[in-house]
């Protein structure tokens, strides 16, 4: 099951068809579990940066893994509409593509993937490529 919950409006006002965008690209990674998906504003994810990466500022994206459990809940991703509107138009790429490749990008994080390391990186990177192809998304690191 995947629960989205937008709690900053202007991402409804920005992609008002979010949930399908969001549904799709999580589906589309994986149907092996439960993912909770929170579109929320800057603040709300740089305090969730701070409290549990003890980072300061907001990021794109940030991924919470679920510990194992019976209902196969794989975890937590919240995104920050400000930074990633600013992305995707810094990057030139439309916003619906640019919050599909990041819900993918999340998901991949709660199943285990990861790219701390530059073979763990372009190993990310093609499943990411080949998520997105499946949803008519062109590559993000082109």
């Amino acid at each position: 099951m995947i629960d989205i919950e937008i709690a900053d409006p202007a991402w409804s006002a920005a992609l008002p068809n979010l949930e399908v965008l969001a549904l799709e690209a999580a589906e589309a990674t994986t149907a092996d579990g439960g993912v909770a998906i929170l579109f929320t504003d800057d603040d709300a994810v740089a305090r969730l940066n701070r409290r549990f990466r003890d980072k300061a500022g907001p990021t794109n994206v940030l991924s919470f893994p679920a510990p194992a459990n019976p209902e196969a809940h794989l975890g937590d991703i919240a995104l920050a509409f400000g930074v990633c509107a600013r992305e995707a138009a810094e990057q030139g790429k439309s916003l619906a593509h640019h919050v599909q490749h990041l819900v993918a990008h999340g998901v991949l994080h709660l199943v285990g993937w990861d790219h701390q390391t530059e073979t763990e990186a372009e190993a990310m990177e093609a499943l990411e490529r080949q998520i997105l192809a499946g949803l008519g998304v062109p590559d993000p690191y082109a």
